[in-house]
């Protein structure tokens, strides 16, 4: 391979280089979860038969948003970040994006959600995500430093997508919506619970207040936080 190749090809991976690192910022995992969310609502609400050019319109207007609360949540939390072991290497804690960056794609994510779920679904649809943002970034991420209390409002923003599905489709909420809400909110205080108990000894370096660390015996934490 020639000098001149390797030169030509270091700014592709640069740019590859930065296009993983936004894509770090949306919290993927978290993003694909959502995803998921909303397809299964959007079928059910519509009893297995949505409009499938609807449908993607919903999942991509819920992508963009749950991109921007991860990115943002990402921008208030990494100081935090920098003193857990499976958080330091990412990319506002490196350095590898800038806050102004963060906060840009924060903006331009959420401002391009809303408009293609109002635009494209419904405007109740776009305001259950705008409310789900403000759950997650507002609420709950300030309140993980503050009270164990924050678990119960992350899970609370965890389910919302299935009402941004359900919505989306122009179906009311019904019990059937409820019912699914339900069952994901409750689902997520076992599953944080496990990664929290997992990662207790991070969490408190970073002085979030999770059960695990307000109560190091796991006692609470495996009651779901119930005394």
């Amino acid at each position: 391979m020639s000098a001149s190749t390797i030169v030509i090809s270091q700014p592709k991976v640069a740019l590859l280089s930065r296009v993983c690192d936004y894509i770090e910022l949306t919290k993927p995992r978290i993003a694909v979860l959502e995803l998921v969310v909303v397809l299964a609502a959007g079928v059910v609400a519509t009893w297995g038969q949505p409009a499938p050019g609807l449908l993607a319109h919903a999942m991509l207007g819920t992508l963009l948003v749950a991109a921007s609360a991860s990115a943002a949540n990402q921008w208030v939390e990494r100081r935090q970040d920098a003193r857990m072991t499976r958080t330091a290497q990412r990319p506002l804690v490196c350095g590898r994006l800038s806050g102004t960056e963060a906060i840009a794609f924060t903006v331009i994510c959420l401002a391009a959600g809303t408009l293609e779920l109002a635009c494209f679904t419904n405007w109740t649809a776009a305001s259950l995500a705008v409310l789900t943002w403000v759950a997650y970034v507002i609420i709950y991420t300030p309140l993980k430093v503050i009270s164990p209390i924050n678990t119960a409002i992350g899970a609370v923003s965890g389910a919302l997508p299935v009402l941004i599905g359900w919505t989306a489709m122009g179906s009311e909420i019904d019990s059937r919506a409820m019912a699914l809400f339900l069952v994901l909110f409750l689902w997520q205080f076992p599953h944080f619970m496990a990664i929290a108990w997992l990662y207790r000894r991070d969490y408190a370096q970073a002085g979030y207040q999770m059960l695990t660390v307000v109560d190091s015996t796991g006692d609470r934490a495996g009651q779901g936080g119930n005394r």
